[in-house]
């Protein structure tokens, strides 16, 4: 008989049984369908090429320094020039530097994040434009006109294509105001280092033209990339890297302390890229894998039972002169019925999975932004339903001719072999095993968000209104931007239900980063200034601010409208500042004072750089605010007055005892009225803020969790087939032990304690197992983490609790069972 005859007949014996056949069609299509969906996802971000040409070519260069706690140092005018002069490995270079800008006549005024890029960067980067041209050699010097190129994504979702764009003037505004002219959009590609909006030649920044951004060595704000040089390796140019940069450490040693451990690396570029994602990408991917493989040993057992109870009709057919190879093939030929409409299922399934997993993996990697479904997917379904289909079709023992004349051919009774049990009862520890490793994982990750949720910032986070309000262009003054502040918060203080308003530089978690990154280095009273001074942040903010934020002032007094440039330089200091600085003492009234070398690049004129730097006298000691993580840590931080420091960004922070939403539209009039290109961006509450940065933790627990919710299903509809069949076997055992006067109690505990036994040895072997990778995969993947006891615990005690659950239906199926039925089912 041909193969198809076998298809035929196998449609036919399925129909027979459509529940069973049902059953495993849709527990093989969340298998399949899951697994599907994560390679999708995993080839679009970790496998795809990237679209610029030359992509095997393209490296991206970091300069860090661990020790000083900087991953990223990024690279000085300076430093890249030493670097293109030097190194023959890299043929080409171009640089990166990210800003923020406001735009102005192109839409509505708004903040963007923009890239100042060499003229050859484009070049350099292999990419093309999809609309005008993009920047080139031409847009180069400080006599070049102002340009911008738009990204694809930004060009797509605000200006929806719009071919008008091109020709367009705009404002940029940015330490400066410069016109600037849209010449073209690039091609959909990755937005890296940053997810920028424009991309610009070095005239739209005047600190690019500046001599301090020119000349000075540790003016560092640049990413760097590279091509290699026909015929050269990465490790080429990682050793001649390694070896200009020892030349530039000697030659300045000023500019790289001992205590940074300064040190250069350069990786492929689609590495850099993919690195942020590829952790919880494979994770996900071991995830999905757990899930098929649970989904296999459920169906696996179904087919088992099945097949025993089909013995007599598989003795009769070996009987009848049935090869072993034949019946194999029958069985084949229905697992691939079963498995290849698991698979169509699946590939439907998958198709929405994709695009919620791919706004999932965003968080980690903007790669997944582009994701669309393809082919690929449809391959891999029928990948994992062939592999499905020759596992189950090799499960069961096959009677053979020569020893099927004892078997009962007739009997309407179920033997299990105590090869059969043992093979079921392996299914179902496996099922047990993977579905403890998928809950202890998820259970790690719900721990960990709880802790994070309910975590105390310090902070009123409910009722405090944070809006972007940049400090205003258009060739102000720093007095006519102070003012502009000043009257902004009068008038939102008047609105109805404010009780407080105040100007930052920094919004809470949102910018976390910003503002000089780890801090700057400074000194006080008592101290000897040296190159190992400490480190605190920097924060400049308006009178009110700890107000509005409901931190408590613990000593001295908050700014107020008499602390500006025409008296003496005035701070506020945390309180962790105050206590490592003057341990003991008390803080009010001693000076603390800016020593880190970075200063001298600070815009502004010699007098105002040398105020700043000044010793400022503490008036006051706030609360230790943590605004970069979620779990406060102690905060060093140096506060400085709106009115008499350099303001960066601009953000509003309103406390109202009403609805904090109901006031956007008007604060957005107040300052539309006062300023109509003024942007007012991003509004939000604190407590929003910290949810949206909590967002890839939930994400991270919600997705685990239901990878562990369906594990846990497959495994417990797992036992309780596994028992339920166990018990429909032994029903004459039951029948004559309950006729030798057991009780029924005896059996129910005997069938419970065997669903538990079970478990608890999957419990024993999933955690072996999952340790056992994790220590493997810790060696790759240094930010995995495994999970403490508590998950582990409460995991097992989930799992095993199961069990019983699982165990109880067939355990009271074996406690009520007919003595007369049992001994006459024989």
């Amino acid at each position: 008989m041909s193969f198809f005859g076998d298809l035929r007949i196998a449609f036919h014996s399925l129909m027979r049984s459509k529940g069973l056949a049902a059953i495993v069609i849709l527990t093989l299509a969340l298998g399949i369908g899951a697994n599907a969906a994560i390679f999708t996802l995993v080839r679009g971000v970790l496998l795809k090429p990237l679209v610029n040409r030359d992509e095997n070519r393209l490296v991206y260069i970091r300069q860090s320094a661990p020790s000083g706690g900087q991953d990223n140092t990024t690279f000085s005018v300076p430093e890249i020039k030493d670097i293109e002069g030097s190194v023959s490995s890299v043929s080409e270079f171009g640089d990166f530097s990210t800003m923020d800008f406001t735009m102005v006549g192109l839409g509505e005024p708004r903040g963007v994040q923009g890239g100042v890029v060499s003229g050859n960067y484009f070049e350099v980067m292999g990419l093309r434009p999809v609309l005008g041209r993009l920047i080139g050699p031409q847009d180069d010097g400080a006599d070049a006109p102002g340009v911008i190129v738009l990204t694809n994504r930004f060009w797509s979702t605000v200006y929806k294509k719009d071919p008008n764009v091109i020709g367009k003037t705009v404002r940029l505004s940015s330490l400066g105001d410069r016109p600037a002219t849209v010449i073209g959009v690039v091609e959909p590609s990755v937005s890296y280092p940053a997810d920028t909006e424009i991309i610009g030649n070095i005239v739209i920044s005047p600190h690019h033209l500046s001599a301090t951004m020119v000349t000075g060595r540790i003016h560092r704000m640049t990413e760097l990339f590279g091509k290699l040089a026909p015929g050269a390796t990465l490790d080429q140019a990682r050793t001649e890297l390694r070896t200009v940069y020892a030349s530039m450490e000697k030659d300045h040693p000023d500019a790289y302390p001992d205590n940074g451990g300064y040190r250069i690396d350069a990786k492929m570029l689609r590495d850099q890229i993919t690195s942020g994602a590829r952790t919880v990408l494979l994770v996900l991917l071991a995830a999905s894998g757990l899930v098929f493989i649970i989904a296999c040993s459920n169906v696996a057992n179904l087919i088992l039972a099945r097949t025993v109870r089909r013995e007599g009709e598989l003795s009769i057919r070996a009987a009848l002169g049935a090869s072993t190879g034949a019946l194999r093939r029958m069985l084949l030929a229905e697992s691939l019925l079963l498995c290849g409409a698991g698979a169509a299922i699946a590939l439907i399934i998958a198709q929405p999975l994709v695009t919620i997993l791919a706004r999932y993996a965003s968080r980690f990697s903007i790669r997944a932004l582009d994701l669309t479904v393809d082919f690929s997917m449809l391959w891999v379904g029928v990948a994992l339903a062939l592999i499905a289909a020759v596992i189950l079709a090799f499960v069961p023992r096959l009677p053979s001719a020569n020893a099927s004349n004892g078997m009962n051919l007739a009997s309407g009774g179920v033997r299990i072999t105590s090869s059969t049990s043992r093979r079921q009862r392996i299914f179902a520890v496996t099922q047990i095993a993977a579905s403890f490793v998928l809950l202890a994982g998820a259970s790690m990750l719900i721990t960990t968000l709880i802790a994070l949720q309910t975590t105390q910032s310090g902070i009123d986070t409910r009722h405090v209104l944070v809006l972007d309000v940049p400090a205003p262009s258009g060739g102000k003054t720093p007095q006519q931007v102070l003012d502009f502040y000043k009257e902004t918060t009068r008038r939102i203080d008047a609105l109805p239900g404010v009780t407080e308003t105040a100007v930052g530089m920094i919004a809470p978690w949102r910018d976390a980063g910003g503002g000089f990154g780890i801090g700057l280095q400074f000194s006080g009273d008592g101290h000897v200034r040296g190159k190992d001074d400490p480190r605190a942040l920097w924060r400049t903010i308006s009178p009110g601010f700890f107000t509005a934020l409901g931190v408590p002032i613990v000593a001295g007094r908050d700014f107020n409208a008499l602390d500006d440039s025409n008296r003496e330089p005035v701070v506020i200091v945390s309180a962790t500042l105050a206590q490592s600085m003057f341990p003991g003492q008390d803080p009010i009234n001693r000076h603390v004072y800016w020593t880190d070398p970075v200063l001298e690049f600070l815009p502004g004129t010699a007098s105002e750089k040398a105020r700043f730097t000044s010793p400022h006298r503490i008036i006051g000691v706030a609360a230790d605010v943590d605004d970069e993580h979620i779990v406060p840590a102690p905060a060093t931080t140096i506060y400085g007055t709106f009115a008499d420091s350099p303001m960066f960004g601009g953000h509003l922070f309103i406390h109202t005892t009403a609805n904090p939403y109901a006031l956007v539209t008007p604060v957005t009039k107040i300052i539309r009225d006062m300023s109509a290109d003024e942007p007012v961006e991003h509004a939000a509450t604190l407590e929003d803020i910290r949810a949206k940065v909590l967002a890839p933790d939930r994400l991270n627990s919600l997705v685990f969790g239901v990878f562990a919710g369906v594990a846990l299903l497959i495994a417990i509809v797992g036992v309780a087939g596994v028992l339920a069949f166990s018990v429909s076997a032994r029903t004459r055992e039951f029948g004559i032990r309950l006729a030798l006067g057991s009780a029924p109690e005896s059996l129910l505990r005997g069938v419970v304690t065997e669903g538990v036994v079970m478990a608890a040895i999957g419990v024993l072997a999933g955690a072996a197992f999952g340790l056992a990778v994790a220590r493997v995969a810790g060696s790759y993947f240094g930010d995995l983490k495994i999970p403490g006891a508590l998950p582990v615990i409460v995991s097992a005690f989930v799992l095993l609790g199961a069990a019983v659950v699982a165990s109880m239906l067939p355990a009271a199926r074996a406690a009520r069972v007919d003595v007369i039925q049992a001994l006459r089912s024989e």
